[in-house]
């Protein structure tokens, strides 16, 4: 009886302890938050210990230059390559979501110097990719790729801000977040593929959401900034 309680017990202990190890340091608010740190806390106790985060880094940078790759052989060879860009997309999700949690998973973080490559190999994966679609898509709608660049570098600095502000690092905007918006860019480039000429239409409209996201996490942003401020004069005054 105890031991198959003990068992019990160490089995508990080991889908718990990573889940709550890989979260601690980060605030998820997106759709898939639930299912996505429960896979990541599985992923992160079978990667071989040879396998570090830098290394993960690189994978996740490799998948964006994937994306990128797909968009441009699509332009010459046909839509139907720009399913290497999915390929490519989880690639970026696995790379990206793995390389920090691992190392606290490890317990081998290194806080502020993870947090640079992380923003670093992002800000170029997503420039990347936008002139990928610059170059797929016909004019006048050329410009959406940049237009997505542009939007997804609010949404960074919108994070760096907060985190500035108020302490707490989200990479999340309300139930969007980076995998949300990975699953979506997927699930365009398997429109297109199948159904050449269709992406103006969601990558439109897909530009239209992130902007009132980031219209909406500016206006939050401002009265945190206003609130920080009130707390600041005030403990002046009683000092």
């Amino acid at each position: 009886m105890n031991n198959k309680t003990g068992t019990k017990t160490k089995n508990l202990k080991d889908l718990i302890n990573p889940l709550a190890i890989i979260s601690k340091d980060r605030e998820r608010t997106n759709l898939l938050r639930k299912y996505e740190q429960a896979f990541i806390a599985y992923l992160v106790q079978r990667i071989p210990n040879a396998i570090n985060s830098d290394m993960l880094t690189a994978l996740g940078f490799m998948g964006s230059i994937l994306v990128f790759a797909s968009l441009v052989i699509s332009t010459y060879f046909g839509p139907l390559y720009l399913l290497l860009g999915v390929a490519g997309f989880f690639i970026n999700w696995f790379g990206d979501s793995l390389d920090g949690r691992i190392a606290y998973y490890r317990n081998k973080p290194r806080k502020w110097y993870g947090f640079a490559l992380d923003i670093t190999a992002d800000w170029i994966g997503i420039v990347l990719i936008g002139f990928g679609f610059v170059i797929y898509i016909d004019n006048p709608w050329e410009m959406l790729g940049m237009g997505f660049v542009v939007l997804y570098g609010w949404e960074i600095i919108s994070a760096l801000l907060r985190y500035k502000i108020t302490g707490k690092y989200t990479i999340d905007s309300g139930i969007f977040g980076p995998t949300e918006v990975r699953i979506v860019l997927s699930l365009v480039l398997v429109l297109e593929a199948f159904v050449p000429g269709s992406i103006v239409y969601p990558a439109v409209m897909a530009c239209s959401i992130i902007f009132i996201l980031n219209l909406v996490d500016t206006v939050n942003l401002l009265k945190a900034a206003d609130m920080k401020d009130k707390e600041d004069k005030k403990a002046a005054q009683n000092a």
